[in-house]
């Protein structure tokens, strides 16, 4: 009589004794494999695209941070300036920038 390994890599998971009886008499072995397959994507498959837009939103922030920076900065500069130079004229029209104390 001949020796013959089970087939497949499921193989090694039958016990020898089951396998071989079944073998001398002639009689199918049933493997029962319990598998589930997954029903929807995996986490990662969604964390690619939330990086991207959580990266996208912190630099809208960061621009708009910037921006609103930038106009206070603007604004400032513009009444300090407006408080030292007076009232200015051009080609005799006059744009006081400042109230005077009085």
């Amino acid at each position: 009589m001949t020796h013959h390994d089970p087939p497949g890599i499921i193989a090694p998971h039958i016990p020898a004794d089951a396998y071989r009886r079944a073998e001398t008499t002639g009689a199918p072995v049933v493997i029962v494999v319990h598998h589930t397959d997954p029903t929807g994507r995996p986490l990662r498959h969604y964390l690619f695209p939330i990086t991207v837009a959580g990266a996208g939103v912190i630099g809208v922030f960061g621009l708009v941070a910037a921006f609103l920076a930038l106009l206070d900065f603007a604004a400032h500069t513009a009444v300090a300036i407006g408080a030292a130079a007076g009232p200015i004229s051009v080609s005799g029209i006059g744009l006081r920038l400042a109230r005077g104390k009085h």
